[in-house]
């Protein structure tokens, strides 16, 4: 067995006082390294577990605070302004209350990439990997696990996890197979999270960045969103997980009851505005600006430094090697640009040696960067957003139009479209093979499909298509598509229940037809 440097055994260690490993609070601490010579695989090593009365917290405290002697250099990360030159020198410390920069525009957390460059690819590699699976505090989180990349220089006492991330990476392989001719097809199911969404590694990195804002005694009372569901939901979770007031503007009648009953089951103040998503955006950005609440829109660029976790997750998975393309569906836009920057980041400290292909999907019915992409990046106009079963990418406006852009550019990107026939029917053909998506995976897919089609994605192509919420969230309109119930659309593959006596012979005769129409099939 390879030698690694993260056991934790009674057996005799040999230290390497030259190399070094982030500790707590991202400091530098001596690293341990158990070699072939001290390393029995055949005798399991010692677990020490914790005194019974000291919880996983206390415990991390107790450790870190043994480790304090050894403290030094410490990581960091501030916010400057989105795509800035090299000679602009604005920045602002992350225990700041902003969110554009002095001139308007967008912020992004920028990572010392120095300090983390004095480890090579190999050394974070590890150290994410003897990561995976733990109860330790705070590493057991996919979005944790990466602290050093993510919010460095915050405390541990004050994350605010459900342990989120580390979400399945699905082989589809019958739906790849039978619907695409492709061996080598993956769904990310981001979906399979605390509230049902990929909206939770995000809010595990603002709500934490509350939290400690609060114990320094800054005015901030509560944490607001506008929503079109999943947002509000993972906000609202851990906000009362940390005992945070939570505020959510909804736009009345365009969300699903699954959605809307989450923040109000979690104790939000939900206020339902006879306006659509951006609508409540305008609202919430001009109420943050009177009152002390914190804006927790993805406008915040600190809940894009935990979303980017799911791409260093996907790598990871694959023994961090590169699929050919991931599909990330797209609303407001910044999950497309924190998967671009958690690939970036992998690629720059060395950890892979390229960075995939993004494709972005929208929903027909509210693409403005399909629009924007088809006239060559010419000029940007925003659309009003209709009704489409994709309700969370109902967006018209969305806030990070310039970071998706340069997401795309960057990663030699496209942007696809899907109507509400097509993103229905490849949810419907997913379900069938053993998925259960949302409509939004179904844009993602569809998307696929015309890509598949047209011959850009080849059948060897790697490629993963990110699941966004999980379909149990979107019941309502899986019904609807096999009641046939939805005008204009064909629905053809519904599935409806058939309808017969309770009479030994009529079931006979139904299953006897059933059976015989798969056989033939087959």
């Amino acid at each position: 067995m390879a030698s690694s440097p993260f056991f934790h055994s009674s057996l005799t260690p040999k230290p390497r006082p030259s190399v070094i490993r982030p500790g707590g609070n991202g400091r530098y601490l001596p690293i341990i390294k158990c070699t072939s010579s001290t390393f029995d695989p055949s005798t399991p090593a010692a677990k020490h577990r914790r005194p019974a009365v000291e919880n996983i917290r206390e415990e991390a405290r107790r450790i870190r605070s043994a480790d304090a002697a050894a403290a030094g250099q410490q990581f960091s990360a501030k916010y400057v302004p989105f795509n800035a030159g090299p000679d602009s020198s604005e920045s602002y410390s992350l225990d700041e209350v902003v969110y554009r920069s002095r001139s308007g525009g967008l912020l992004d957390v920028e990572h010392d990439m120095q300090a983390l460059k004095r480890f090579d690819g190999e050394y974070w590699r590890a150290l994410f990997d003897s990561r995976v699976g733990k109860t330790t505090w705070p590493y057991g989180s996919g979005v944790w696990s990466k602290k050093e990349w993510v919010l460095p220089e915050i405390d541990s006492d004050d994350i605010v996890s459900a342990f989120e991330g580390n979400s399945n990476l699905f082989w589809a392989e019958r739906f790849g197979k039978q619907f695409l001719g492709m061996n080598d097809l993956w769904v990310k199911h981001c979906g399979i999270s605390h509230t049902g969404s990929f909206k939770d590694l995000g809010m595990t990195v603002l709500v934490s960045q509350v939290n400690r804002l609060r114990k320094m005694n800054r005015p901030v009372v509560g944490v607001g969103c506008a929503s079109t569901g999943d947002t509000s939901a993972a906000l609202s979770a851990y906000c009362a997980s940390a005992g945070i007031p939570s505020i959510v503007f909804l736009p009345a009648n365009r969300i699903s009851i699954a959605q809307l009953v989450q923040p109000i089951a979690n104790g939000a103040f939900v206020l339902s505005i006879d306006t659509d998503f951006d609508g409540c955006m305008k609202l919430i950005r001009e109420v943050t600006s009177e009152l002390p609440i914190y804006l927790a829109n993805s406008l915040n660029s600190l809940r894009l430094e935990g979303q980017k976790t799911a791409a260093i997750e996907i790598l990871q998975q694959f023994d961090w090697e590169v699929p050919d393309w991931v599909i990330v569906p797209g609303g407001n836009l910044g999950n497309i640009y924190a998967f671009y920057k958690g690939f970036k980041m992998c690629h720059e400290l060395g950890l892979v040696d390229r960075i995939p292909r993004l494709v972005c999907a929208q929903a027909a019915n509210a693409n403005p960067l399909y629009q924007y992409y088809k006239s060559g990046w010419a000029e940007f106009k925003p659309v009003k957003a209709n009704s489409t079963f994709a309700s969370a990418i109902q967006i018209g406006d969305p806030v990070s139009i310039d970071r998706a852009e340069f997401a795309l550019k960057n990663s030699n990107g496209i942007v696809e479209e899907a109507t509400e026939e097509e993103l229905m029917d490849a949810m419907a053909s997913a379900d069938s093979t053993g998925m259960f998506i949302c409509p939004h995976t179904g844009v993602a897919l569809a998307a696929l499909i015309k890509l598949r089609n047209s011959g850009v994605i080849g059948p060897t192509d790697r490629t993963v298509v990110v699941s966004t919420a999980h379909g149990l969230k979107f019941t309502q309109s899986k019904v609807d598509y096999h009641s046939k119930k939805i005008p204009d659309l064909a629905c053809r593959f519904a599935n409806p229940p058939v309808e017969v006596k309770a009479d030994f012979g009529a079931v006979i005769d139904v299953l006897k037809k059933h059976l015989s129409s798969k056989t033939r099939k087959h």
